[in-house]
């Protein structure tokens, strides 16, 4: 469960974050999880839960915004969502492309109460 160690860096991001800014809490997260990022939103999900009790982030919201696999197609130009992830040109039907959307795994916005 490699999601609880990615987990476990998100949380030294949030805690430096919650110091550098004298808050009080973390109210609120959103998190980027895009489908071939290799992380399972719902495991992240546990791991944070788990790991924020008795933290900064107790009771903080997590949000999991999961954006669309997106392919750029080097015979057109444009960029489509594979279906059923097949991956080639929405438009044209090439399969010569490239992807520009899905990997993502990154912390978006963090939510700061302050005093």
């Amino acid at each position: 469960m490699h999601e609880l160690s990615i987990i476990t860096s998100l949380f030294e991001t949030l805690e430096s974050q919650a110091r550098d800014h004298n808050a009080s809490r973390i109210t609120a997260v959103q998190l980027q999880v895009g489908a071939l990022s290799g992380a399972v939103p719902e495991l992240l999900r546990e791991a944070f839960d788990m790991y924020a009790k008795g933290t900064v982030a107790d009771g903080a919201a997590l949000t999991i915004v999961q954006p669309p696999v997106r392919v750029k197609c080097r015979a057109c130009g444009l960029e489509t969502e594979p279906r059923d992830f097949i991956f080639k040109c929405g438009e044209c039907g090439s399969t010569d492309i490239s992807l520009a959307a899905g990997t993502e795994l990154f912390l978006e916005k963090i939510e700061l109460e302050t005093d």
